[in-house]
């Protein structure tokens, strides 16, 4: 029997908008370096390994991100219990809106995301630190 899905991964980016803070990217660009914000990128890691990161960002695999941020969890990271904004981002904004609504339902605050993801974030010249030498 085929599967008969209801509910498309547009359909739950745009009710994850609804709810959660979307930065524009030059306000993403205005919060790099600050103290009291921290860069999440949830893209693959070969996606990382690929074209760099946001400065100061940190890796958070999408996958992980839930087990990461419960204190309860035993893979919780001490990352996620400092009182920052934290920023969310991908290569086009639809998983990181997933991951900010996430993280928001979860009692992560403040939490937010920008518009476009890493792609408008280089169109707009935002810095990058270079990816790892392999």
């Amino acid at each position: 029997m085929p599967q008969n899905i209801t509910r498309s991964v547009e359909d739950l980016v745009a009710e994850a908008s609804k709810t959660i803070r979307t930065l524009t990217v030059d306000e993403a660009k205005a919060m790099v370096g600050r103290d009291d914000v921290q860069f999440i990128d949830v893209r693959d890691v070969r996606e990382v390994a690929e074209t760099g990161r946001i400065p100061g960002a940190r890796h958070v695999p999408r996958g992980l991100m839930e087990f990461w941020i419960d204190p309860k969890s035993p893979y919780h990271k001490p990352l996620f219990a400092e009182d920052k904004t934290f920023v969310f981002y991908c290569a086009a904004s639809w998983r990181s809106a997933l991951c900010t609504k996430v993280a928001q339902d979860m009692g992560l605050a403040p939490v937010a995301h920008f518009e476009g993801g890493l792609k408008a974030w280089n169109e707009a010249g935002g810095p990058l630190e270079a990816p790892k030498a392999k």
